[in-house]
């Protein structure tokens, strides 16, 4: 799994600890520890599912998009997801397998239960259950 859920939690949760306040690109970043061109391409993601507002100009900066407490994790996780929770094999099975014929259907079984696991954990935690946990 890749890093752009904890990317995306981290930047929600900073915007969450500073109310009122707009935050920049480079701020987020530093606090990240990463390029602030990663962040900018997170928040436009971010923008798209309305988890984040921006004001552009001068003063400009970041804000969440709604309240903390209307966010649920699993708001955020939809929003970055791009990698099946199991991975996804390369390589195409040998069809002549008794194994190999059936695994792909199986492990995508597997992998849409332990999907709709996280998904479901996810749903009971907001934002602002998360952001808690900081003060």
């Amino acid at each position: 799994m890749n890093g752009q859920f904890q990317i995306a939690v981290h930047i929600l949760t900073l915007l969450n600890a500073q109310p009122g306040e707009l935050l920049s690109s480079e701020y987020i970043a530093g606090s990240i520890n990463i390029n602030p061109v990663l962040v900018r391409k997170e928040i436009s993601n971010l923008r798209k599912y309305g988890l984040i507002d921006s004001k552009e100009g001068k003063a400009g900066g970041y804000s969440l998009g709604m309240a903390a407490k209307k966010i649920l994790m699993s708001d955020v996780y939809k929003a970055v997801k791009v990698q099946p929770a199991l991975g996804q094999a390369k390589n195409k099975p040998n069809p002549a397998c008794p194994v190999g014929k059936q695994i792909s259907e199986h492990l995508d079984e597997l992998a849409e239960e332990v999907n709709s696991t996280i998904i479901n954990k996810l749903k009971t935690i907001t934002l602002a259950d998360f952001g808690d946990k900081f003060n």
